[in-house]
């Protein structure tokens, strides 16, 4: 993460971190994610929909949505757990990707989703070698696990998905392994208009 914010920067970029670690981010999407009077069974959709229509997200949620308002390029970055985002990550995709601002609640989705224009990406980890993933491996094909967040959060809320960045199983290479992956990871944000479009 540090590495891509420094590569993004000195081209000129402004780059906002949300460490969401550092920041106690709850990850539970809830009643306490808003500021007006709920009533009755607790409908997610519908309470965000008129916390967009009427500014009453809570304060955490209202100064994640300002940033991602503000980019133009969305980068999640983390070590993949269980084949997926970590749960304190999604429960920030949860709590921020809301009806009414990002898809649905009078805004569409996939084309004509809330954030179509930007650009969003993924920057990982995983545990497993990068040998064990592929068509006939271990693991599976990458395409096929990241499908659901490619997919199904950034093009269905209308973000151009562009092409991940990996570094396989850090923890098993060594320090020259992990030097030659962080300059992979400089390479791939140094020249952001040549990653492939996945979605969008």
């Amino acid at each position: 993460m540090r590495k891509a914010a420094q590569t993004l920067q000195e081209q000129g970029y402004t780059v906002e971190i949300s460490d969401l670690y550092a920041m106690n981010w709850n990850p539970s999407l809830g009643r306490s994610d808003f500021r007006h009077v709920l009533e009755g069974h607790f409908k997610p959709g519908p309470e965000q929909t008129r916390a967009a229509r009427e500014g009453t997200f809570a304060p955490d949620v209202t100064a994640e949505l300002e940033k991602l308002q503000r980019a133009d390029l969305l980068v999640l970055s983390f070590p993949m757990w269980w084949f997926s985002l970590p749960a304190i990550l999604k429960g920030w995709v949860d709590r921020v990707f809301t009806m009414g601002i990002a898809y649905g609640g009078g805004v569409g989705t996939f084309d004509k989703g809330g954030f179509r224009g930007r650009q969003a990406m993924l920057l990982f980890t995983t545990g497993s070698l990068e040998e064990h993933f592929g068509p006939e491996a271990r693991d599976g094909e990458m395409d096929v696990i990241l499908f659901h967040i490619l997919h199904g959060m950034f093009w269905f809320c209308g973000f151009t998905a562009l092409e991940s960045v990996v570094s396989f199983a850090p923890t098993k290479g060594t320090p020259e392994t992990r030097a030659q992956q962080l300059e992979r990871v400089g390479e791939a944000f140094s020249d952001l208009p040549s990653r492939a479009v996945k979605f969008g």
